[in-house]
Formats: C-alpha cells, sequence, structure tokens
C-alpha cells in the first residue's frame, strides 16, 4: 500500500503541512498518511505515531533533556518505515531532528522532501552539504534562500510560496485596511501571542501581561490572546480578568483580523502578524544555560524574526533575553503606537509583506504526490 511518512514536530509545521495536505492528496488519492503531527493533521485522516506535543522543547538546553525521547523516536521511525515499505518521507522545517532523520532514511533508499528550508544561513551553513547527500528535493520559502542553497551544491531546490500566504491568501486578500493614526486615540487592540510551548508561555505571557496593565493607565486598550492547545489553562486562568478575548490556535486568523498590535514569542506567527499588517514587538526569553550558549558557541548576530528576515531590515523591535521586560514592551509599543510617522512606515512596510513571499507558483503538494506515485511504480 502507498504510504507516506510525514513529521511535523512543532505547531507551524503543521500549519506548513495543511497548506500543500489537499493538493497532496488530490494528486496521490490512494496514499495514507502517517507519523508525527497534531490533532488538526489526525482531523485529516493523518495516523499519529507520535503527537507534536510530544516532541515540544524550546531552546538548547530543553533539547538536551529530551535527547533520550528523541533517539527513541528515530529508531521507532525508522523500524516503521521498514515495516510499511515506506518509500517517500515529508521532514517539515524541526531541524535538529529531521537532518538526522533524513541520514538515516536515505540509508533506506527512501525519498525525502524537505518541507522548509533549515536556516543554515543563519548559522551551521554545512547543512547545505548534509542536505545536498540526503534530500531528494528541499523546499524553500524565504526569498534569497534558493540561491544561497544552489550557490553551495544543493541541485534539487524547489521555491514556493510561504506556507502562511498558501493558508491565508483569502483572508489576506479581503482584508480590511489597518486603521488610521488618528484612530488610534478612540482604542486599539492589542493581540498577545506567547507561544505554543509550555516554557514560553511561562517565560513571556507574566511580561506581556504586566505590560497591557500599565499601558492600560494611560491608553484605551482592548487585550486579546491566542491560547494553544498545548498549553494547560490554569497557567492561563489567573491572567483572566485581564483579557478582553481569547481565541484558540485554530481561530488564529480572527485574532489576526482582529488586532491593531501585538506582544509576540519569536516565531513564524511573527510573519503571520506582518501579513496581517500588525505592528509587532517580538521577544525572546530563554533559559540562562540557552543564553550562554548562544553567547558562547553561535556566531550568528542577525535578525531572530522571520518579518525582519524576509524584509531584510528590523521591522519589529526584538527583544532578547534580559530585554523581555514590561518596561521595555511598553517602551516600544508606545514608541509606535504615539508616532505617526513611525506608525505609518511600518503599515507601509507591512504592506509589502505579502508580495515578497507569495511569488512561487510551484505546487509542492501536486509535487509530492507524483514523487510518490513514481516512488512506487519504479
Amino acid at each position: 500500500m502507498k504510504n507516506c511518512l510525514i513529521i511535523a514536530g512543532e505547531k507551524s509545521g503543521e500549519e506548513h503541512a495543511l497548506s500543500f495536505l489537499k493538493s497532496l492528496k488530490d494528486s496521490c488519492p490512494d496514499c495514507s498518511f502517517w507519523g508525527v503531527g497534531g490533532d488538526e493533521l489526525k482531523a485529516e485522516g493523518m495516523e499519529l505515531i507520535y503527537h507534536l506535543r510530544d516532541f515540544s522543547s524550546w531552546g538548547v538546553s530543553e533539547v538536551i533533556g529530551k535527547i533520550p525521547f528523541y533517539f527513541n523516536a528515530l529508531k521507532n521511525i525508522e523500524s516503521l518505515v521498514d515495516e510499511r515499505n515506506c518509500k517517500v518521507a515529508i521532514l517539515i522545517d524541526f531541524q535538529d531532528f529531521n537532518l538526522r532523520l533524513a541520514k538515516r532514511l536515505k540509508k533506506r533508499g527512501v525519498k525525502v522532501l524537505y518541507y522548509v528550508a533549515p536556516q543554515a544561513w543563519a548559522w551551521k551553513a554545512y547543512r547545505a552539504t548534509v542536505l545536498e547527500k540526503t534530500v531528494h528535493s528541499l523546499f524553500t520559502i524565504i526569498p534569497f534562500e534558493k540561491k544561497w542553497f544552489e550557490d553551495r551544491g544543493v541541485t534539487r531546490v524547489k521555491s514556493i510560496s510561504h506556507p502562511l500566504w498558501l493558508n491565508y491568501e483569502n483572508e489576506i486578500k479581503t482584508l480590511a485596511a489597518p486603521k488610521k493614526f488618528s484612530e488610534l486615540k478612540k482604542g486599539v487592540n492589542i493581540l498577545l501571542l506567547p507561544g505554543s510551548r509550555s516554557f514560553e508561555v511561562k517565560s513571556l505571557l507574566p511580561d506581556f501581561i504586566e505590560s497591557v496593565r500599565t499601558l492600560k493607565r494611560t491608553h484605551n486598550i482592548n487585550v486579546g490572546l491566542v491560547a494553544s492547545g498545548n498549553i494547560n489553562r490554569d497557567f492561563i486562568n489567573p491572567y483572566l480578568s485581564d483579557l478582553d478575548l481569547i481565541w484558540e490556535n485554530e481561530e488564529l486568523s480572527k485574532a489576526l483580523k482582529w488586532a491593531d498590535f501585538s506582544l509576540a514569542a519569536s516565531g513564524t506567527v511573527t510573519l503571520a502578524t506582518a501579513l496581517f499588517n500588525i505592528p509587532t514587538i517580538v521577544a525572546y526569553k530563554g533559559s540562562l544555560l540557552n543564553e550562554f550558549i548562544f553567547k558562547t558557541f553561535l556566531s550568528y548576530d542577525g535578525f531572530i524574526s522571520l518579518a525582519n528576515i524576509v524584509h531584510e531590515e528590523e521591522v519589529f523591535p526584538e527583544l532578547l533575553q534580559e530585554r523581555v521586560s514590561p518596561f521595555n514592551l511598553v517602551k516600544e509599543l508606545i514608541n509606535i503606537i504615539d508616532n505617526e510617522e513611525i506608525y505609518s512606515k511600518k503599515i507601509s512596510t507591512l504592506e509589502m509583506t505579502a508580495p515578497l513571499i507569495s511569488g512561487g507558483e510551484f505546487d509542492a503538494g501536486k509535487y509530492m504526490g507524483q514523487v510518490i506515485e513514481d516512488s512506487y511504480s519504479e
């Protein structure tokens, strides 16, 4: 029976999978899908060997604590690949795990389709060589990536529209115009996006809440929160009185349409806020061990926010580690809310996000389906 392994070890990876899954199913209707994913992929008929929450970790030190689990998962997936005569695997982002798996699958003759290229241009450039040796096709989603990988010898690179654009294209095309600066004095909606992992929510949400409490003293604001289903609601309950609206992660587009500004954890969601023309303050707060490892062993000093990376300039202020504080968050928000020139410039820049990431005309799902069909007819 035709089957395909899919590894979506993070919530963003699941959302990426949803962007191509319908086209993939249409292209290969008699194929079954199994692997790592979340509730939404399960609802689409995928068999979950592991739930993505099992893989949840944040930062280097948290990953170290789960190393035994990761290696057991690698062995188990390898065994299942053999048992099921699986010939094609779609590995989505999640690079530290997926690159190891790609090497093992290559030895078994499995064609690896790597969806969302590792950010080797930021650090670990040697991964370009690893990808050339192990993957059948590499899918890039940031404008400059295709050339970067090709310049380093990766020959099977497919440039595609960013999955966020594919998921939200209809909403973006019908999006209401951002508020005029003069309208902000009547009231603004601030959306809190503290992440989908327990550790980052516990690290960031208290600072986010204290920030909006402070801002309410001087500004007319409404506060909303997107709460991931992976997060224990007991942690959110103490802050309910500070929130006007709460959305589930599956309702993200509704929340983004509502928001005028955002406080967000670093991650894919920052590109979503850019697509919806929402000025955002980006925060990253890991453990002290993570900070030590990052400063000591990694040389990357560029942007961490996807919106800034895509635009190749600081569209969103980035607060890292000890700089994440209510004082700094409020300061950055007020700098935009109360400054017409800065606000207008950010909105103009954000309106260019969609053209930057929607240029790929390549149908990834259709291509993947053809690879599966060809693999089982060889």
